[in-house]
């Protein structure tokens, strides 16, 4: 047991030491802040949604434009573009409940980057819409991926993943399907089952 975790660490570790590596030589020039700023390490707890219907004048939401690729599916390295921002974000596997790092990116190391994405470029509008204690970020995505509406929603701990009680006009829960995860329709798309 004691051999099994001292592994995890050494493993977990030199993953980190090789991300930050190839961020430090590649990535580096191309950020918009110095790496003192960074916000390295959140945990990403979230649940997915199929939809039933649109929600009524979703108009009246905030809408993101998102264009995004894949680096890497294994463990998930993505670039990002949302509006006018840009990120680079490490993934590590998971479904529901995962650790996230992100960088924030220039519009030049992202246009450097987008061309050595793996799979298709995903792009979808994001409407995030006030839930409860919560913001639905309903994402209806575009080209070859429609006509996939998936709604996400965050929550700072698995207890309140676990307890969440979704609004009517949701569907099926897909949070433990990896086929809906974006790293995966990047490299092997959108069938309805």
């Amino acid at each position: 047991m004691v051999c099994a975790i001292i592994t995890f660490f050494i493993d977990f570790s030199i993953l980190f030491l090789l991300l930050y590596d190839y961020t430090i030589r590649y990535v580096r020039p191309y950020l918009s802040i110095p790496i003192a700023e960074w916000s390295i390490f959140i945990m990403e707890i979230e649940r997915k949604f199929l939809i039933k219907q649109l929600p009524k004048n979703i108009e009246q939401y905030p809408c993101r434009h998102i264009e995004q690729g894949y680096l890497c599916t294994s463990p998930v390295v993505r670039i990002r573009k949302q509006d006018n921002d840009y990120f680079l974000t490490y993934k590590s596997d998971g479904l529901m409940s995962r650790e996230e790092y992100n960088l924030p990116l220039s519009a030049e190391g992202y246009a450097h980057l987008r061309p050595k994405a793996d799979g298709r470029i995903i792009t979808k509008k994001r409407y995030c819409i006030p839930f409860k204690n919560y913001t639905i970020e309903l994402d209806i995505f575009e080209n070859d991926l429609a006509p996939l509406i998936l709604a996400e929603v965050e929550f700072p701990s698995e207890d309140e993943a676990n307890a969440f009680i979704p609004p009517e006009w949701f569907a099926d829960d897909v949070t433990y399907s990896g086929k809906y995860h974006n790293s995966y329709m990047s490299r092997h798309g959108y069938s309805k089952e």
